[in-house]
């Protein structure tokens, strides 16, 4: 029990911070994941339809490439903006937090 009120804790610190992505950046990963939207909707469509299972199974794996794709471009912006302004400003804990995220995409 102690570890969900941590974890909703951390949950509720986080949520306060936000990142400072340039309007071009924002419009790629906006575009993006309308597409990936646009995907999921096919899927469901193609399930709803009976369409043969590997060709669904296909389908997804080209949604997850397309998920890793936009995780990609938030790490890199992540560790060249966030990360390093945090460093700068003498917090380390901003590394550990770094190692829980690439740890959390690694599991996929």
């Amino acid at each position: 029990m102690d570890n969900l009120i941590e974890e909703n804790t951390n949950t509720s610190d986080q949520s306060c911070r936000k990142s400072h992505h340039p309007e071009h950046v924002k419009k790629d990963l906006t575009n993006r994941l309308n597409r990936i939207e646009g995907q999921i909707r096919g899927i469901k469509g193609m399930v709803d339809k009976d369409v043969y299972c590997d060709d669904i199974i296909t389908q997804l794996s080209a949604t997850q490439s397309a998920l890793n794709s936009v995780a990609k471009v938030l790490l890199q912006g992540h560790l060249k903006g966030c990360v390093v302004d945090r460093l700068a400003e003498g917090d380390d804990e901003v590394l550990d937090e770094l190692l829980i995220t690439i740890q959390k995409l690694m599991k996929k």
